[in-house]
């Protein structure tokens, strides 16, 4: 069955129908009989990255090995970024075609989720070496995979070591920042250039990382003979200098390196979060070396002379003004003036009052508009009532307020709630402009009120990170704004994210339905509502991706499912009893390094309405997506990439607006205007006839 009548359908899927059932034009220049050969999927993707982006395993399933190969070797030639959803299952459907031997052409991260145990001992060290160049944080659901990595990378060095070598340093590359501190301080100092690739350092890394630079032995020395070009060279690691280290450093190589850290962050080039790390670290080393010398009283004059554009425009003005006399030397009539660069700068906690209180001073009756959109490090300061005095009616405000990393629920919902009580409503474009993140602190009211059409518009956000209350009223909202989309393949692209507030109902419907979750979909589930869940539903619901249980079995949402279950019920799934069951490459793996870390199921058709269930055992094709861009000749696919979620094409601005980081893509705008008319009839599109693809100089034509 097609899209039920009255469902929005897009002029990508339209079209595809329409092509199918009437174009008979030349097979495309560069898609053989055979498939799609190298060379022409890397001119595709360079034409089409976007369409790489929005990769959907379904209809990628229904592809023939040598265009799955052509495919994933596009992505890692134009270093296309993947989310670990569509890493997991890819991943899979290489495996399933025997692809991984291939892995030299495939993108690390891709490696990153590959079957270990189908790795060849003979190609275990240029795997590793590989894989290693690829982000471990996207195994945050697989903690076994990530461990098993280890495991495997161990191995090819001969097993466990007590001193890693430059050598085993570069071939263990990322897989470093999951190694302990003992690891980390026994290593070759060298080990430094694998811990500038971690996107963050444990406490005990951290104290790691300055035992080694205590010590001497790196390339920067001791302390006392660092230099600038060193210190800069040490990249985003400098920030976990300790105020101790810092103290034997030439005050003159401090002071010039403390500068160049301020105007990097001021020039967007390093977080808050570092460059907050860095000068709470320096400034802490500076007040001890001279905690010796005679003190003033707290309550002091301006001693270092009045705050100005000028002194703000220095570097160093930290390290020349400290809180207290930022309180005693900045007038009211400064602040207002100079608001913004006062702020550029990486104010410690203790700053970040005084000027929150001098606001408080200079606009008793809140903060105005057009400061509140400079005061996003500050908003974490302020509590519901205090933002209730605020005047909020820009989409800019909400968006500026709201895109820090500081802030808070309270702050979320409350900012949110000023600009409701102004505006009504929250768009679509305001809800993708903040991210899925922003979603979970907002109340259950605010989320209730949001329009299913806006919803559409906002599309597949990220909301992971959301407690199990927020999921829940998430995916109500969800299913209201999705419930009516025609077909299951398109239902669940933009019903995923949502599901970890389905309920155990929904979760047998879509087993049913056969749509090979990704196991990064099932560790968000309701661990309550997958309890409810049998194994031959979860093997079923799975479908090719099954295997993954093994990879994230310590995961705790699968590892409280897995407890309840006998070992006939794991050995069904594939699972040993032993939690360590991942295996390094043709080989079992017995010994514990030292270096620890901190084919398609057929289902029956559904019943449920809105939603066609296929009837074979093959996954239903996500149709605006790959199979039509690996069919077709890149000209279509301009037809059809407006049609597609990931890019849309917004009438009312006249300009074209990527998808968010958030989500897949939005939602197709119900009666949209556009080449393909409501409902189901498709026009026969002029120009189409003999299947000529536009040029380039009328895309934008056609499009309007």
């Amino acid at each position: 069955m097609g899209p039920r009548a009255g469902a929005p359908v897009s002029p990508g899927l339209a079209l595809l129908m329409w092509l199918t059932a009437h174009c008979s034009c030349p097979q495309a220049q560069g898609f053989s009989q055979g498939g799609l050969d190298a060379s022409r999927a890397d001119l595709w993707a360079s034409a089409n990255a976007s369409l790489l982006h929005s990769f959907w395993c379904q209809p990628a399933s229904q592809l023939p090995r040598d265009q799955l190969s052509a495919l994933i070797r596009a992505m890692a030639t134009r270093r296309v970024f993947l989310k670990a959803w569509q890493l997991s299952c890819l991943a899979n459907l290489a495996a399933l075609h025997g692809l991984q031997d291939d892995f030299e052409l495939h993108p690390p991260d891709l490696l990153l989720f590959y079957n270990l145990t189908q790795v060849r001992e003979a190609d275990c060290r240029a795997f590793t070496h590989r894989a290693a160049q690829g982000d471990t944080e996207l195994l945050a659901n697989l903690p076994d995979q990530r461990a098993a990595l280890r495991r495997v990378a161990l191995d090819c060095l001969g097993g466990p070591r007590l001193r890693l070598s430059a050598s085993d340093l570069l071939l263990l590359g990322v897989l470093v920042c999951d190694m302990d501190a003992s690891s980390i301080v026994a290593a070759d100092p060298r080990v430094l250039q694998n811990l500038q690739r971690c996107r963050r350092l444990t406490a005990p890394q951290q104290a790691a990382l300055n035992t080694l630079l205590a010590g001497g032995g790196t390339v920067l020395g001791p302390p006392g003979s660092w230099n600038l070009k060193g210190l800069q060279a040490l990249g985003p690691l400098a920030t976990y200098i300790s105020s101790s280290l810092w103290m034997q450093v030439q005050q003159a190589v401090g002071l010039d390196f403390f500068g160049s850290m301020v105007a990097t962050y001021r020039a967007g080039r390093l977080s808050q979060r570092d460059a907050r790390r860095f000068v709470t670290g320096f400034l802490k080393a500076k007040a001890e070396s001279v905690s010796s010398r005679p003190k003033r009283g707290t309550g002091r004059p301006c001693i270092r002379g009045d705050i100005t554009a000028a002194t703000l425009h220095d570097d160093l003005f930290l390290v020349h003004y400290d809180c207290a006399q930022l309180g005693a030397c900045l007038g009211g009539r400064a602040l207002k003036a100079h608001l913004e660069p006062l702020l550029q700068h990486p104010l410690p906690a203790e700053c970040q009052r005084v000027v929150k209180a001098k606001l408080a001073r200079v606009y008793p009756r809140g903060v105005p508009e057009e400061q509140l959109r400079l005061i996003t490090s500050l908003v974490y300061l302020y509590s519901r009532s205090e933002i209730g005095q605020w005047n909020i009616t820009s989409i800019d405000t909400v968006v500026a307020l709201l895109a820090s990393d500081v802030a808070l629920e309270n702050q979320t919902e409350a900012v949110l709630q000023k600009y409701l009580d102004h505006n009504g409503t929250l768009s679509g474009a305001l809800l993708l402009a903040i991210g899925g993140s922003r979603l979970c602190w907002m109340s259950a009211r605010q989320i209730q009120a949001i329009r299913p059409s806006e919803f559409r518009l906002a599309g597949a956000l990220d909301i992971s990170s959301c407690p199990q209350s927020r999921k829940d009223v998430l995916y109500a909202k969800a299913r209201e704004a999705f419930g009516g989309t025609g077909t299951t393949a398109a239902y669940y692209h933009f019903m995923r994210p949502y599901l970890g507030g389905a309920p155990v109902e929904e979760l047998r419907h879509l087993v049913q339905a056969n749509v090979s979750m990704d196991i990064d979909t099932f560790t968000n589930l309701n661990p309550r509502v997958l309890q409810n869940l049998t194994v031959s539903n979860v093997t079923t619901l799975l479908g090719q991706n099954v295997g993954d249980l093994q990879k994230a079995r310590s995961h705790p949402t699968i590892s409280s499912w897995l407890r309840s279950l006998n070992r006939s019920a794991l050995g069904e799934l594939g699972l040993d009893a032993d939690p360590a069951g991942l295996r390094g490459p043709g080989r079992p793996t017995t010994a514990t390094p030292t270096t620890t870390p901190q084919g398609p199921y057929p289902a029956p058709t559904s019943g449920r309405p809105g939603i066609d269930a296929p009837t074979s055992g093959s996954p239903p094709a996500r149709l605006g997506y790959l199979p039509l861009a690996v069919a077709l000749p890149s000209g279509l696919l301009w037809l059809l990439y407006w049609g597609t979620p990931g890019l849309r094409q917004d009438r009312s601005w006249g300009t074209r607006t990527m998808a968010s980081e958030d989500g897949a893509g939005p939602a197709p705008r119900a009666g949209k205007p556009g080449p393909v008319g409501g409902g189901g009839h498709v026009p026969y599109p002029g120009g189409l006839q003999g299947c000529p693809p536009p040029t380039s100089s009328s895309r934008d034509t056609e499009l309007e």
